[in-house]
């Protein structure tokens, strides 16, 4: 497969990646309720997420609420909040950056400069899936840790939402996309700036014809 080929490649993935973040980041299903234990009652289901939190009603009918401070917000959501957005906004820049630098686009027109910029575009998406798996999985551990705390209470234990594994799967697509961007394009661009020019000799000065 050609550059233009992984390139096409890694943008679809860096579009996948991005779909992903933002499924994680405005869902409000990070955790939800835990039925262990006495705690039985499942007529309700309650989600948490970065911005509300909403009931689920056994009749399928959702009610939601929107936090009412910051403040309240365990240290790990307040720290999603922030990660998920950085996450977004520069997995957008990366992948403009990919498509300005791209073989298979005219942005730029300087052949040399193309490399250096998909090189730019893939570390932007690398730390992109960073950004995205760390508060993921911040908010995984401490919902498995308070799970699995006998002090806690069954109400209020909460399990792995769907927004937790979906973070998990942007942030690896990510990852992969700005891998592959970063070993083509350094491989490109070492084989570009290593070629040598050769000039022949012939074409020196002119032959004289003695008698």
């Amino acid at each position: 497969m050609g550059s233009s080929g992984v390139q096409i490649v890694c943008v679809g993935l860096g579009i996948l990646g991005l779909i992903g973040g933002i499924v994680t980041c405005v869902l409000p299903n990070w955790k939800v309720s835990s039925f262990t234990g006495q705690n039985i009652i499942t007529a309700q289901v309650q989600e948490e997420g970065l911005w509300m939190e909403c009931v689920v009603q056994s009749t399928g009918q959702q009610q939601c609420k929107a936090y009412d401070s910051l403040l309240i917000l365990s240290s790990d959501l307040q720290a999603a909040r922030a990660m998920t957005i950085i996450c977004c906004m520069l997995t957008v820049i990366g992948l403009l950056a990919l498509f300005a630098g791209a073989d298979f686009t005219t942005c730029i027109e300087n052949e040399e400069a193309k490399p250096k910029v998909c090189l730019v575009a893939g570390v932007a998406l690398l730390i992109s899936g960073l950004l995205l798996i760390i508060p993921v999985s911040w908010s995984a551990n401490n919902t498995v840790s308070n799970f699995n705390n006998p002090l806690t209470s069954p109400t209020n234990r909460r399990e792995l939402g769907s927004c937790i594994f979906i973070g998990w799967a942007g942030g690896v697509l990510l990852l992969l996309a700005g891998g592959l961007l970063c070993c083509f394009s350094r491989s490109c661009s070492g084989s570009s700036g290593g070629t040598a020019k050769y000039y022949s000799n012939s074409a020196s000065a002119p032959s004289k014809n003695y008698v």
